[in-house]
């Protein structure tokens, strides 16, 4: 048979050979005829018997079957059977895809189908399946089927509605087992409602499991404005508003105008718009035309103009460097104005929605600027500047590893630059994956060396660039504040103790060497075990290379009366205590004994096996290379100075501004309690939170001259017995002052916390005085004799102490106001008087008065005898107006001013300022200083400018610098004495502090002086306008204090008598505004590298109770400054469960740690 019947003639005609086996897979022969006529009989049968009306049989199970029935019905019926089976299975799978069915098996070991999945019908329709595939059973299988009780029987073949019901008799095991009846059972419906009927709704309800028919709408929380959807919606910018184009009308009119859809021009009717309805570009589309030429859309005129603007301003720059491709300045202002155009719509923005992608994009702005910035370079490959930037630039999104390649590369090139040590030492020292102590004090060498080098002339291929020397020696100081803030302190003293024998005891037959054979003939000395700078018997470099040529060294022998004092054994005082404190306690304990460096004595016969502590031996590698050459005379006596500020003598040095923020780490600069009892006199030591070798005490104490152990003032005496002959003049009179101040400092001390020791450090202190007096050279010296007679004040003393004064006035004869120590000791003695207690505040202001006077006269000094003369006051106010004009006319009419009107201008306003508010009043002291302020101002430019370098412009800034913290002072102590208004103070501060935004004393009056006013808005305007413009750490500290002390304020007047009371001033935002503070403080360059800032930031949100946040902060203050040991201390009192952790983070950088765990645990055993 052919597959396809219609092609069978054409199969059997072809005849054999290649044809007849062409056309062979046409042939079926497994396909007959026979079947094919067969099934279309059966198909016409079956519709004839539709046609007269008799009912089909479609169910196999019929109660009554002729067993005569024929095959061909039977297998009519069997495949309509198998249809209806298999929609039916189709079903019933798809409804098995949604919930799985779970067999279980009974304990009898039959199989029962438990599940909810299967229901009677299925069991039926498998039973049908079954018989269906038996046809040729006869109907006593049928008949089984049907007393089995599992008969289905289709509608069509119900004969009487008898047969429709039935009853299964054969319990379901599901029902016992699942809560419900199978869904698949239940009809479906949708519940109206939570109610039902036939209840009583006031008494009766009913609880439906499941979820609700009422639809629960989500709470939509209103955005804040902080969050990221709402600031960005800050962000954009508005729509412009600009006024109309045409000129406005003479004549008022009652309404605007608006205009009106019947100014447009109406479209004409045309076939293809019969009823003028389309618009012309519609009108277009139908015609098959595009649209005409697009005219450029019109934005609005204000943002037309602003991107004219810009783009002016971008093609004026491309335009000048073109020009001068030299110009470095041009090319930093043309990265800086990248800034601007990114800010600005978009210029370059192609479309609509690329301009908000451009603005807000910073990668983008980077990209720019390093384009820009490569751009410059390649015109001026020798510039350090654009260098810098870059390095400055690729440290956002660069790697510190490849940072640091780069730094080397820029270092190799330009290796006599200091600004770019400096930077990269700075950079160094604030990478917390690479920082470690004893790597980048090697590198701190290694910079000191290669300057050294260049300096000396070692390398020819670069020259010697002005200032190398003093920013080598910044370069040293900052290192040694690197070592002391890590705590290795003893490494600090060696350095300044081998610098100065390094700088005044070298051998003349070694000063013409260069550096690097210097310090190799400085070696033996070093390791000789001779005694060093503040140790007892020090004779010098130069004396011991003496006695090393003439035949050995002379050995002092130590008095064998002074005995050596023992130290304190019992380091741990109560071993109740928690564990971290024991370890603060003892590390801070010896941190304030042992900060001189180890060295063993030779008449105990010590060995350096001796030594406990292996870390407090310095090694002439560990120094070697940081010895520099200093040949200014202003250098070396710096050099002392900052070895006195480092020992905690007040010396009054300052680091310079290179360093000064890295060394701040206490807060001290906060200090105002002597301040504020005595305005006038107060004792500035001028810390400027920098604290001293072996001091790392707890944020937030009181920075007080307490003084060292015994061991510790014998080496700063003998430092001052060694250096003092080195200076003479004005250098050694300083000298003297500092190391008087520092035992005035103790006296201080005890009077408001040790008044024990009151006595005998009165006693010391007065016979160092004396002793200083009694040299010939200081018996005229005016500044001793006025520290002297404010120590004997100090000490109750006060008759001896107008004797001092009394005695020190009438040695100086007639200067006419010239001489400005005179007018120093006459202003010191007339405060005084003003302070004292007021039950004799008349006969203290006529002893003011009668000094001041007597300060103009020609006559000598002499004692108060009574009130003075109207007549002497009138001569006084002359002299005093006459010197001032004097003073000023030269000093603003010459260039440069002469010193002597310079060196006495200051004291001489300050001493007339006094005298006009004796005799006249405060109105009066405010006139002469507003007439100095405004006469000295014009000359005195804000710090950052372009007379910053100047030496007259330093000097006038410096006197009115002066002049105004007398006024200052002057006006609090009037406000402490009798009603005055805030207003003139300040503004009278908010203008000085513009001019000088890092006077610590200023801002400590401004912050006292706004803390008493109830509204912060002015504060915080005034505070905004300085940070955003100064370049100094203070504005922000201050800043930060200032809120600190508001936020304390509210707590405070809460309580009244120990009572609670309701809040009277509410907190407004206060944390989150200084938390914003430190945030943006910490973002600049000084603030992110300032140990005190971070100290601040950790102590503020330990307060607040967030421990969690605290640590964030910790970690990431160690990122910026891994190298300060207080910020390790802090955190182990804030996170005490963390003691093991932050130990082991120390020691893995190598910071000092002088007692370790192990040590701890056998302590606490003993």
């Amino acid at each position: 048979m052919a597959l396809f019947p219609a092609f069978a003639d054409v199969s059997e005609a072809s005849g054999g050979g290649a044809s007849r086996k062409e056309l062979d897979w046409l042939s079926n022969p497994s396909f007959c005829v026979g079947n094919l006529t067969s099934l279309s009989q059966r198909t016409e049968e079956v519709t004839a018997h539709a046609a007269e009306g008799s009912p089909l049989t479609r169910s196999p199970l019929r109660s009554e079957l002729s067993g005569e029935s024929d095959t061909s019905r039977t297998a009519t019926q069997v495949s309509r059977k198998k249809k209806k089976e298999k929609k039916k299975k189709r079903k019933h799978q798809h409804r098995k895809k949604t919930k799985r069915v779970h067999e279980q098996s009974s304990s009898g070991g039959a199989e029962s189908d438990t599940d909810s999945g299967k229901d009677r019908s299925s069991r039926s329709i498998k039973d049908s399946q079954k018989e269906s595939e038996k046809p040729s059973q006869g109907s006593d299988a049928v008949g089984a089927a049907a007393a089995a009780g599992y008969r289905s029987i289709w509608l069509e073949d119900i004969q009487t509605l008898a047969e429709v019901f039935m009853t299964d008799r054969k319990p379901d095991p599901a029902n016992w087992e699942y809560k419900s009846l199978y869904r698949g059972d239940i009809a479906r419906y949708k519940r109206k409602g939570d109610s039902c009927l036939g209840i009583n709704p006031k008494k009766q309800c009913i609880s439906w499991e499941g979820t609700s028919a009422v639809k629960k709408h989500a709470h939509k929380h209103l955005e804040r404005y902080f969050t990221k959807k709402s600031v960005g919606l800050m962000r954009t910018e508005g729509i412009a508003v600009c006024g109309n184009t045409e000129p406005p009308s003479s004549e008022p009119v009652p309404f605007i105008p608006v205009k009106d859809s019947a100014d447009v021009a109406a479209p004409v009717a045309t076939w293809l718009n019969p009823l003028g309805i389309y618009d012309q570009s519609t009108t277009q589309w139908l015609q098959g035309q595009g649209p005409l030429e697009q005219e450029p859309k019109q934005p609005d005129s204000q943002r037309d103009r602003e991107s004219a603007v810009l783009k002016a301003r971008v093609e004026e720059f491309n335009r000048k460097v073109r020009e001068n491709p030299r110009d470095t300045q041009l090319w930093m202002a043309f990265v800086a104005f990248q800034d601007e155009v990114m800010r600005s719509p978009g210029l370059y923005a192609l479309e609509d929605g690329e301009q908000e992608k451009h603005r807000k994009s910073l990668k983008l702005l980077l990209e720019k600027k390093l384009a820009v910035l490569e751009r410059a370079i390649e015109s001026n490959p020798s510039s350090v500047d654009l260098k810098l930037a870059k390095l400055q630039l690729c440290a956002e999104f660069w790697e510190p590893s490849a940072l640091a390649k780069e730094w080397q590369k820029l270092l190799f090139l330009h290796p006599n630059n200091t600004d770019l040590w400096q930077r990269y030492l700075s950079f160094c020292q604030s990478q917390f994956g690479t920082f470690s102590v004893s790597k980048l004090h090697s590198l701190y060498g290694k910079c000191l060396s290669t300057l050294s080098a260049v300096k000396d002339g070692s390398i020819l291929s670069h020259p010697v660039l002005p200032g190398t020397e003093e920013a080598m020696f910044a370069l040293f100081l900052q290192q040694c504040h690197f070592l002391r803030q890590a705590g290795h302190s003893e490494k600090v003293i060696s350095l300044f103790q081998a610098m100065v024998d390094f700088t005044f005891f070298k051998p003349d037959s070694v000063k013409e060497l260069p550096t690097k054979a210097q310090v190799e003939f400085f070696e033996p000395f070093w390791d000789s075990g001779e005694p060093r700078v503040g140790e007892k018997g020090a004779r010098g470099w130069r004396a011991w290379m003496h006695q090393q040529e003439h035949g050995g060294w002379v050995l002092v022998n130590p008095d064998e009366d002074e005995e050596e004092p023992e130290e304190d054994d019992q380091e741990i005082k109560d071993k109740t205590l928690p564990r971290w404190q024991i370890w603060l306690a003892v590390e801070r304990s010896r941190d304030q004994r042992h900060w001189r460096p180890w060295r063993p004595d030779k008449t105990k016969k010590q060995t350096e096996e001796d030594c406990e502590d292996p870390e407090r031996q310095v090694l002439f590698d560990d120094i070697g290379q940081s010895l520099i050459r200093l040949s200014s005379p202003g250098l070396r006596f710096q050099l002392i100075e900052a070895f006195l500020q480092f020992l905690g003598v007040p010396s009054g040095f300052l680091p310079p501004a290179s360093c000064l923020y890295l060394a701040m780490d206490e807060s001290s600069v906060f200090d105002s309690e002597l301040y504020d009892e005595k305005p006038l006199t107060y004792f500035n030591p001028s810390f400027s939170g920098i604290s001293c070798v072996g001091y790392m005490e707890q944020l937030g104490c009181p920075r007080w001259t307490k003084g060292h152990s015994r061991e510790g003032e014998d080496f700063i005496r003998n430092v001052f017995h060694l250096v003092l002959p080195l200076f003479s003049g004005k250098q050694k009179s300083q000298l003297c002052l500092s190391w008087l101040r520092y035992e005035v400092a103790k006296v201080i001390w005890c009077l408001h916390a040790k008044k024990k020791r009151l006595k005998s450090q009165g006693k010391n202190c007065k016979k160092l005085a004396k002793n200083l007096l009694k040299e010939p050279e200081n018996r005229n010296n005016f500044c001793l004799w006025k520290q002297y007679a404010h120590l004997e004040w100090l000490l109750g003393n006060i008759e001896d102490a107008r004797k001092v004064f009394d005695t020190a006035l009438s040695m100086a004869g007639s200067s006419e106001l010239k001489d400005r120590e005179l007018c120093e000791l006459s202003l010191l003695y007339a405060e005084l008087e003003m302070e004292l207690s007021p039950d004799s505040r008349g006969a203290a202001t006529g002893r003011a008065v009668h000094v001041l006077t007597r300060l103009t006269e020609s006559s000598p000094y002499g004692p108060y005898t009574g009130q003075v003369m109207a007549t002497q006051v009138l001569k006084a106010r002359k002299a005093y107006e006459r010197a001032l004009q004097n003073c000023l006319g030269q000093t603003c009419a010459s260039d440069p001013a002469p010193a002597e009107s310079l060196d006495c201008l200051g004291s001489l306003v300050k001493c007339f300022m006094l005298f006009q508010y004796l005799t006249v009043g405060i109105d009066a002291a405010v006139q002469i200083y507003g007439q100095v302020f405004a006469k000295l101002k014009g000359s005195v430019l804000p710090e950052g400018s372009g007379l910053e370098d100047s030496a007259r412009s330093q000097s006038l800034s410096s006197v009115l610098e002066a002049v105004t913290l007398m006024h200052t002072s002057l006006l609090r102590f009037h406000m402490n004495s009798s009603m005055y208004p805030l207003a003139p103070l300040r503004e009278m501060l908010s203008e000085a502090l513009k001019l000088y935004p890092g006077n610590q004393v200023l801002w400590r009056a401004y912050v006292q002086i706004q803390n008493k006013s109830h509204s912060a808005n002015k504060t915080r305007r005034f505070l905004d306008v300085v940070t955003r413009s100064a370049k100094h750490l203070e504005p922000w500290l201050f800043a930060v204090e200032a809120e600190r002390m508001r936020k304390r304020l509210g707590p405070s007047v809460q309580r009244v008598g120990g009572r609670e009371v309701h809040a009277t001033i509410p907190e407004t935002g206060l944390t989150h505004r200084i938390r914003n503070l430190f945030e943006t403080a910490i973002r600049s360059d000084k603030g992110s590298q300032c140990p005190l800032l971070w100290r601040m930031y950790l102590n503020f949100l330990v307060s607040l109770g967030n421990k969690e946040r605290s640590k964030g902060v910790f970690y990431k203050a160690l990122q910026s400054c891994p190298w300060a040991k207080v910020l390790y201390m802090d955190a182990m009192e804030y996170f005490p469960d963390e003691l093991q952790e932050i130990l082991d983070v120390m020691t893995e950088k190598e910071l000092r740690v002088r007692l370790p765990l192990e040590e701890l645990d056998l302590l606490l055993e003993d």
